[in-house]
């Protein structure tokens, strides 16, 4: 069972006195200096205008909400249209330093975090924008998992590695994460070999693909621990969430989260909406707005498009696009989140039920009313059920498009692409692809986000397209490497005494002490 609810803080608004249809972000004139502080979604009073490095190393709040930006920075068009000729890197460096300024990490400091994180990546670019079918594509695949999670995740290893070294948690932090494929090996990538890091991934046994198993349990480095759990993402993801609302486990092990609970992943990821804007408009000016369509599991990365947009970038429409596990497709649809048993599918990273990330557009749609948000999802937790209507449903239809697209739709538009254009689309890509046909969005001004490479999940497009290309050269050695992994009941406590005992096992490998408990490095 989960602990009780901290107290929201004093002066909450009720119902009465809560306008129902304000801008969720208040207008600013004129931003201070100072870092954009945060606070729980929940209200706790001690979760409240925090500092971006305890929110970055704090991953989950006390209260068991998320972390949401206090206040939110705008940019003009005149401003956005002075960003056009920089680097991914240095327009990367310029969308975060809206929120990070100088108090919380040195401008010069940040330029370096962000420019050896885009460095990782394969091509100049980072995420390249190409014309495929009438239509844009992003291709967040070319960093070292070949999935979008590597922009957030290299960006946030080398976070916490700037905030380890300068004296947050004594210089030790555990990074306890879910993942249904892509989170885990990005996680892994970007905290490997960290000073002072232990990164333990839980994962569904059975439920991701072979390869993205692999690019998790190859990965030799002594701070590495990979969990396969009885169960499925939404049993590993109720586990973390349990271990971080456990107030001396969290204090014990110095919990950390890389999940898209993570405000890091979200601000990291605005950045690729602004770039894709820029190249949109780069090959079409005209256009006035750009239309994203984004394949959706846990919420983070449409909703990175959608502060982006609430900040000022021209964006027009922003399409969740689901598979099978369709929960999100039935709230913007319907007003209902209902929680339904998973079903497996051939887009395993979105065979989610329950979107971690979604709590934070809900607070905002309960017009940022802690205490309403809090019944919300004190109900849905006890219940499995949230339904809205009437004004909010219209509001949440206006925010977001929505659309639901099965296997027989998924292999169907992979074929295509591939007979149509020589353009192989994985799995997860092709269900945003699939929405833009089923909305009539094919243009120009519409990108879909193509989030892995295809070559991570051969034996679903080899449903579609027979031969398949050749993989990758970092893929196809996976199968000549080790694997360590560990295997675990679906069961907290299990889970809590294995990550300590590994946490334990590392530090006595390389000659520390103090075990889960101590100081120390790694």
């Amino acid at each position: 069972p989960l602990p009780p609810l901290c107290a929201p803080a004093p002066n909450a608004p009720n119902d009465a006195e809560r306008p129902t249809d304000r801008d969720p972000f208040p207008p600013q004139t004129t931003m201070s200096e100072k870092s954009i502080t945060y606070s729980s979604t929940r209200g706790c009073a001690s979760q409240r205008h925090l500092p971006f490095r305890e929110v970055v190393m704090r991953g989950l709040a006390h209260d068991r909400g998320l972390f949401v930006p206090d206040a939110l920075p705008t940019v003009t068009r005149d401003e956005v249209e002075g960003w056009r000729g920089l680097k991914y890197h240095e327009l990367a460096t310029e969308v975060i330093a809206k929120f990070v300024k100088d108090d919380e990490v040195p401008r010069d400091v940040l330029a370096d975090i962000v420019k050896r994180s885009c460095d990782a990546f394969r091509t100049i670019d980072v995420t390249p924008v190409v014309d495929v079918g009438g239509h844009m594509v992003l291709e967040l695949f070319h960093g070292p998992t070949f999935a979008f999670k590597d922009v957030a995740l290299q960006m946030l290893g080398n976070f916490f590695e700037y905030f380890l070294s300068t004296g947050s948690n004594g210089g030790r932090l555990t990074v306890l994460g879910a993942t249904s494929g892509d989170t885990g090996s990005a996680a892994i990538y970007g905290l490997r070999g960290k000073k002072g890091v232990d990164c333990v991934i839980l994962y569904p046994e059975g439920r991701v693909s072979a390869i993205q198993e692999r690019q998790m349990t190859t990965v030799p480095d002594d701070n590495i621990h990979c969990v396969a759990v009885e169960g499925t993402f939404d049993d590993c993801q109720d586990l973390v969430k349990a271990s971080f609302a456990d107030a001396a486990f969290r204090e014990r092990v110095k919990l950390g989260a890389v999940n898209s609970i993570n405000w890091c992943r979200v601000l990291a990821q605005t950045t690729y909406y602004f770039w894709s804007y820029l190249r949109v408009t780069d090959k079409h000016p005209l256009i006035g707005e750009v239309n994203f369509s984004v394949p959706t599991g846990n919420f983070g990365d449409i909703l990175a498009g959608y502060y982006a947009k609430r900040m000022g970038l021209p964006v027009g429409r922003l399409v969740v696009a689901t598979n099978e596990n369709d929960i999100l497709h039935r709230f913007f649809t319907k007003g209902e989140y209902h929680r339904l048993d998973i079903n497996k599918t051939i887009s395993p990273s979105m065979d989610i039920c329950v979107s971690s990330n979604f709590e934070r557009y809900l607070y905002h749609l309960a017009d940022e009313d802690p205490a309403a948000l809090a019944d919300w999802m004190k109900a849905f937790e006890s219940t499995g059920e949230l339904t809205i209507a009437g004004r909010k449903l219209d509001r949440a239809r206006k925010d977001f498009g929505s659309s639901r697209c099965d296997t027989a739709m998924t292999l169907e538009t992979i074929k295509r692409y591939s007979d149509e254009y020589d353009y192989v689309l994985c799995p997860h890509s092709a269900v945003g692809v699939a929405a833009i046909h089923r909305a009539g969005m094919v243009n120009p001004g519409t990108v879909c986000l193509a989030t892995a490479h295809e070559g991570k999940f051969p034996d679903a497009v080899k449903r579609a397209v027979d031969p398949l290309p050749d993989p990758p050269a970092e893929l196809q050695k996976l199968w000549t490497m080790k694997v360590r992994k560990t295997n675990s009941p679906n069961d907290l406590k299990a889970i809590q005494d294995l990550v300590e005992g590994k946490i334990e096992e590392r530090m006595k490998k390389q000659g520390l002490t103090g075990g889960s408990g101590g100081g120390g490095g790694g």
